[in-house]
């Protein structure tokens, strides 16, 4: 069966901010119609699930004010640095949000957030053989963070019962519970990100706005 090759006919941003932006499309519909597409543009970003020897996960909780209440999630952080290979951004983030380093580093997943109106992918790592080390001084929420080491068979029923619901957090927990118990595959930390958003990134550098594109 052939497939309909949704052309994009005209595009315009609507709205420009630090973390993100809007973008509407008109878009061939398989009738012949037009549509409207508005799509959030976004830097994408990684998360981590950091496990220790006692099977534990590293989890933060943080104030998200879309919400208004803390939820608990992974250490995360977005992919904001020009061109930075999303492993050292990992690396940064956990150190950042835990306090820790890792000397095994794999892929967990790949996930879509919202894939409707979204650009926004996140790569989930799972680190392993950690470490602590000197965490920086924190700034804006981060400075308002919890952390907790949560067992993993814990941290899965608490994404069953409702109180873990960050999508991250969710996916990751879930994707680590398979490889612990069912000796599920991860993929290799260097692996390409593919689904690693670039029009927001691309807009941004070529503009000069680098190292940190969230600087307009």
């Amino acid at each position: 069966m052939a497939h309909h090759d949704f052309e994009v006919l005209a595009s315009e941003v609507l709205l420009e901010s630090p973390i993100l932006a809007l973008r509407r499309d008109t878009v061939r519909m398989p009738d012949g119609a037009t549509a409207a597409r508005e799509i959030v543009e976004h830097f994408g970003a990684v998360a981590i699930l950091a496990l220790n020897e006692q099977q534990q996960v590293a989890m933060v909780k943080q104030y998200r004010h879309s919400l208004g209440q803390r939820l608990w999630e992974l250490p995360a952080g977005l992919l904001d640095i020009a061109q930075e290979d999303p492993l050292t951004c990992a690396k940064r983030e956990l150190q950042e949000e835990a306090g820790l380093a890792a000397q095994q580093w794999e892929v967990l997943s790949d996930i879509v957030s919202s894939p409707g109106f979204a650009e926004e992918t996140i790569r989930i790592y799972l680190a392993r053989d950690l470490s602590l080390v000197e965490r920086p001084e924190a700034h804006d929420e981060e400075a308002d963070m919890d952390f907790a080491w949560i067992d993993l068979s814990e941290a899965v029923a608490a994404v069953l019962d409702g109180t873990i619901v960050n999508a991250t957090a969710v996916a990751g927990i879930l994707a680590a519970h398979q490889v612990v118990v069912h000796q599920g595959a991860t993929r290799p930390a260097e692996v390409d990100f593919a689904l690693r958003p670039t029009n927001l990134a691309q807009r941004r550098i070529e503009a000069g706005i680098q190292p940190d594109m969230k600087q307009i």
